[in-house]
């Protein structure tokens, strides 16, 4: 057999899987970063506030006690609606931006 013979690039080669091996580390490297990475969105002027890692993990829900005075609950909930889904897509935006340029612009 000849030398070498399982390690040209038909094979796949040792350089090609070493840099996949790296790739992927990286990959998980990353994500383990964004799980202490936060965003916050506010609704109401800020008297609704939503914290979300950056692997879409609800922190903390804060709503400020004086709107609840005059709160409806309608208008609560929308209030919370829109705050959650503000910071899903500020988690969602941190995530591409970390993450986009090693998975090769895969959504996440």
């Amino acid at each position: 057999m000849a030398k070498g013979f399982n390690k040209g690039p038909a094979m796949g080669g040792g350089g090609m899987m070493q840099q996949l091996q790296r790739m992927q580390q990286q990959l998980a490297e990353a994500q383990a970063k964004l799980a202490d990475e936060v965003v916050t969105a506010t609704a109401g002027g800020g008297a609704i506030k939503v914290t979300m890692t950056g692997d879409q993990k609800c922190r903390e829900v804060v709503i400020d006690p004086e709107l609840l005075k005059d709160a409806d609950a309608e208008m609560l909930q929308d209030l919370v609606l829109s705050a959650v889904n503000m910071a899903l897509d500020q988690s969602r935006e941190l995530a591409n931006q970390r993450l986009g340029p090693l998975a090769g612009g895969l959504p996440f």
